[in-house]
């Protein structure tokens, strides 16, 4: 874990000083869920799947929980409202800590979440679920589908899902279109104290973290102990520069006693 946190520390120190707007804390907690599909979660399921939902390891709900709150803290120090999670490469676990922060950020009765599906090369939010989407994302930036017809409640009170389906070659494309710009606005600006999470593909594997960056306030990257090498988050770092990196959550680690690490700068 030392050449992960060496890896860090560079990184922290070429970060740039985030902005200091103060908290516009809440005033509407819910979500209008008069149009939104609501699918029941089955909890054996979620627990099956690692999601905090069917979880009763304390020590894995308590890691989020921490990550929930230093997360919030910088979103509210800066009034940001959309936060996206990447990976440096694939299978790293930032699927799974999407939703887990979403869920746990949702726990919380003065937060909603948005929890969007922006993977759009390998969708996989509706999978920890355990639903099938009739329609995401991509229906809606190429076929004109309606957003109340693609949002999913999944049975967790202050939590909806903009699930994806589908692939394709043009996910940069669609990410950074017009009509996805005008989408972000929306989500962000109709619940003043909604956060809008985004489940991002590897930041390596393309340039669809790039393509969305504008879009985003923040960002949180996930790498895996053991398998990312330094180099490659060297490079992942770089590639993210200009974007408020507000802190990497060590997946996997293999110490004592320590499902997951959070670090934080």
């Amino acid at each position: 874990m030392d050449r992960i946190a060496k890896a860090l520390e560079l990184a922290r120190k070429s970060q740039k000083p985030s902005g200091g707007r103060m908290l516009q804390t809440n005033v509407e907690t819910e979500i209008s869920y008069t149009y939104t599909r609501t699918v029941p979660v089955d909890v054996a399921f979620l627990r099956k799947q690692r999601v905090i939902g069917g979880i009763q390891d304390k020590r894995i709900v308590d890691a989020y929980k921490l990550l929930r709150t230093r997360v919030l803290q910088r979103m509210q120090q800066n009034n940001w409202k959309t936060l996206g999670i990447t990976s440096v490469g694939e299978h790293d676990g930032k699927t799974l800590t999407a939703v887990n922060l979403a869920i746990s950020i949702a726990m919380k009765l003065n937060f909603t979440v948005l929890l969007v599906d922006a993977d759009m090369r390998r969708p996989n939010v509706h999978n920890l679920f355990g639903f099938q989407p009739a329609l995401g994302l991509r229906d809606y930036l190429e076929a004109d589908a309606s957003i109340e017809d693609i949002l999913v409640n999944p049975g967790i009170d202050r939590l909806v899902v903009l699930p994806g389906r589908g692939g394709g070659d043009t996910s940069s494309e669609l990410l950074a279109s017009p009509r996805m710009m005008d989408l972000v606005q929306e989500l962000r600006s109709r619940y003043s104290s909604r956060l809008v999470i985004f489940d991002l593909p590897p930041v390596l594997v393309g340039d669809d973290v790039v393509a969305f960056a504008p879009n985003l306030d923040a960002a949180l990257l996930v790498v895996e102990d053991n398998k990312t090498q330094g180099d490659e988050l060297a490079r992942t770092v770089d590639l993210l520069e200009g974007i408020d990196l507000i802190g990497t959550v060590l997946n996997k680690s293999t110490e004592e006693n320590q499902g997951y690490d959070y670090y934080y700068y």
